[in-house]
């Protein structure tokens, strides 16, 4: 399956130019538009981000660099791009209109993917004359350096565009996950939605503030999650009886009265004060760039760490970090 050779970003905030970066400094052209006056200042902090990490993350050899060019409409964006990401923002009528642009404008067998958080790609394609060739691919913040993108096919969606886009991202050094039904939201906002839907009633009931309670994730079932997600983690609970025993043993607590993930706390100008003033209070001291950098120097640390897992074999993301070199390696060898 031919790979890709230049990229385009349509949509130049955090997302779309984190998208950028990955594109980039794997070596592909990237072309970005984004209408915002400060684009080409905000896009440049982020690149400046992702070099650092990607200094800290490994020692193999990336391929030159691409060229960025900030261009000044869609249509010159797409422009001979064989992988085009569209990050703009999260609304439908905006993103409808911007894949018909995309979709009048590009080349025949381009792919063409939405970062969108949560809407539905077969309503993003509906006016789209080629929808076979739109989905969704959903990253998580910062895409540079988090390998997971979502991969969600609409209604007209060709498994064959779901194919070369799997192709296409691993590429990039990414983990692309194909899920399975269309979904308001996929499958990891949801899980997020739950959490912080139980997170607002914590803080709005003064049971722990936005501090502490980011301390009982980080200390605790946060670094159990970085490594073996959740399932897998449970089944070690489950001891040497497995999942089963686990699921016998604890499955009675769901019907305990302990969440209130059914109902959702109202997010009037009370709870919002709250969790703003303690969020200023535990992290206001920092400016936005250096709490982006301090992240980016743990997720290097925590994926080189599991690099070094499974009696040096890797494990979860340190695998996919062991194997991504070994290919980085091996195109400067052939690129030598």
């Amino acid at each position: 399956m031919a790979g890709i050779k230049s990229t385009a970003a349509v949509g130049g905030g955090v997302i779309g130019g984190a998208w950028a970066a990955r594109f980039v400094f794997n070596g592909f052209d990237c072309k970005i538009f984004d209408p915002h006056p400060e684009a080409e200042r905000i896009v440049g902090e982020v690149m400046a981000n992702a070099e650092r990490a990607y200094g800290m993350l490994t020692d193999a050899p990336f391929p030159k660099r691409g060229e960025l060019t900030f261009v000044s409409s869609v249509e010159e964006a797409v422009e001979g791009a064989d992988l085009i990401q569209e990050s703009v923002p999260e609304r439908l009528e905006l993103k409808q209109k911007v894949h018909m642009q995309i979709d009048a404008a590009a080349p025949q067998n381009a792919l063409i993917g939405s970062s969108t958080s949560g809407l539905l790609p077969s309503d993003i394609q509906a006016k789209m004359m080629a929808p076979e060739r739109m989905f969704v691919a959903h990253p998580y913040n910062p895409v540079y350096l988090l390998p997971l993108v979502e991969i969600v096919g609409g209604r007209n969606t060709s498994e064959e565009t779901i194919e070369r886009a799997h192709s296409a991202y691993q590429q990039i050094g990414m983990k692309p996950v194909t899920i399975r039904k269309e979904i308001d939201a996929f499958v990891g906002d949801r899980l997020l939605e739950a959490v912080w839907r139980e997170a607002l009633w914590l803080i709005k009931d003064d049971v722990t503030t936005t501090e502490e309670l980011d301390d009982i994730m980080r200390y605790s079932f946060g670094m159990r999650w970085a490594q073996m997600g959740l399932f897998e983690t449970y089944r070690i609970a489950g001891g040497e009886a497995g999942m089963r025993h686990f699921i016998e043993q604890f499955g009675p607590t769901m019907s305990l009265p302990w969440t209130k993930l059914m109902d959702v706390p109202e997010l009037d100008d009370a709870l919002i004060d709250k969790i703003a003033d303690q969020s200023d209070a535990q992290s206001g001291h920092l400016g936005i760039r250096e709490l982006e950098r301090i992240r980016d120097e743990n997720l290097v640390g925590i994926m080189q760490v599991l690099a070094k897992g499974h009696g040096g074999k890797g494990w979860g993301a340190g695998k996919l970090l062991k194997d991504y070199e070994a290919d980085l390696r091996a195109r400067a060898a052939n690129d030598a």
